[in-house]
């Protein structure tokens, strides 16, 4: 299988077939991942599948063989591998030949275990109480004693009497929380495995700092409010386009945060253009879509393209280019994104933007108590490469335009 510039090997994310399918030609074989880019590989003729590759979860290398095809005319000789795969510079997934696989042995049976008896606990108190087999059930699934159950008449214990017994006791932790739940385990694959190991060494190799400030979006609203009022056929502005907008204005004032560290050569390169990386929650996981030069384009452009990366990435049509280069992240969990975030850095880069939810809370202002819009804006650095000083003094310049919304859109 042929692949892009600099990839060696890919990750088998799920197959489409199995050893004993007959397939067409250009037939979804199995879908491959590298570089958080999911490829679908398809037959390169019809036939039936003989081999293939591995399980899902294995890496495999970029050229070697995906599966084994017998077609029409093989069957009166020996299978040959079909040629290997080729797929475009970029989207290349990685294959390798799977290890043998052992003879199953046959598994003797063991023995089974005897039941044991349940232990019995003793009361000082005990007496037999009469009850029916299924109120006993009842009252075993419950953790209920019938001898603390008062019955209404004869001695025996009714489910009214259980009902009653509940109905005073609700606070008693008689009542089952929810039913028992069997063990579940999730293999870690695809894009939940790069998103692991990205975390991972941006945690291990990156000294992280958040600093964390509250912004009064009141003004900010209500433009956001007149805009959408006479946008006509352009898309909705959220909070994002406009948070974006006050970020590229400030950026050349604090060049460290738009910047990417090189651990190896140590170096930092800081950024003229702004590549704004955007964290979009997806079935798969989460994904970082990168609005190209957002310095170059006014909030309706920039509206237009969060919406359109947003969508690419959640339909899996995102492409490689689309995931790569940024310079900066912004993560929103939207009307989810509570009192305040603590973001993980998108490693090579040194800073990432958090904004929380808006809430409306009372506040002083000219001495009288008035109703106001409040954000708290987060932002995680690399204290290696921006101080505490710069990451500060950027999120109160963004204060200061984002509560002066006109200062967003004048030079």
């Amino acid at each position: 299988m042929g692949g892009g510039e600099g990839i060696a090997e890919a990750e088998i994310v799920a197959w489409h077939v199995k050893v004993g399918d007959v397939v067409e030609e250009d037939a979804a074989l199995a879908d491959v991942m590298t570089d958080k880019a999911t490829v679908e590989m398809t037959a390169p003729v019809a036939g039936k599948i003989l081999q293939i590759a591995g399980e899902p979860g294995e890496m495999i290398a970029i050229g070697s063989i995906l599966a084994v095809f017998e077609t029409e005319g093989d069957a009166e000789r020996a299978p040959e591998p079909t040629p290997a795969l080729e797929v475009a510079p970029n989207e290349a997934a990685q294959v390798v030949k799977p290890d043998p696989v052992p003879a199953p042995v046959e598994a003797k049976p063991e023995p089974k275990d005897e039941p044991k008896p349940e232990p019995v606990v003793a009361r000082a108190d005990h007496k037999r109480v009469l009850a029916s087999p299924a109120v006993r059930q009842r009252a075993k699934d419950l953790g209920i004693d019938l001898a603390d159950v008062k019955t209404a008449e004869d001695g025996r214990v009714r489910h009214s009497d259980l009902d009653a017994f509940l109905s005073y006791n609700a606070g008693g932790g008689y009542r089952p929380a929810g039913g028992a739940r069997v063990d579940e385990q999730v293999k870690v694959i695809g894009l939940r495995r790069r998103i692991v190991e990205n975390m991972a060494a941006s945690k291990r190799a990156i000294p992280h700092f958040t600093y964390v400030e509250e912004i009064d979006v009141t003004k900010l609203e209500e433009l956001r409010a007149d805009l959408n009022a006479t946008r006509g056929a352009k898309p909705k502005i959220t909070m994002l386009p406009l948070l974006i907008t006050a970020i590229c204005k400030m950026l050349p004032q604090f060049p460290m945060i738009n910047a990417r560290y090189d651990d190896e050569a140590n170096v930092v390169t800081r950024s003229g253009a702004v590549h704004l990386g955007m964290a979009t929650q997806t079935d798969g996981g989460l994904m970082v879509p990168v609005i190209r030069n957002a310095e170059g384009r006014n909030v309706w452009q920039l509206a237009t393209e969060i919406v359109r990366l947003a969508d690419a990435a959640r339909t899996g049509k995102v492409t490689l280019a689309e995931l790569s280069g940024s310079t900066l992240t912004i993560t929103s969990l939207g009307p989810l994104g509570g009192i305040a975030t603590t973001p993980v850095i998108n490693r090579p880069e040194v800073a990432i933007i958090g904004p929380n939810k808006v809430v409306e809370r009372p506040v002083f202002r000219d001495g009288q108590v008035v109703a106001a819009k409040l954000m708290n804006l987060s932002i995680s650095c690399d204290h290696r490469v921006v101080d505490g000083w710069d990451a500060a003094s950027f999120v109160q310049a963004l204060n200061r335009l984002l509560e002066t919304p006109a200062l967003l859109f004048v030079e």
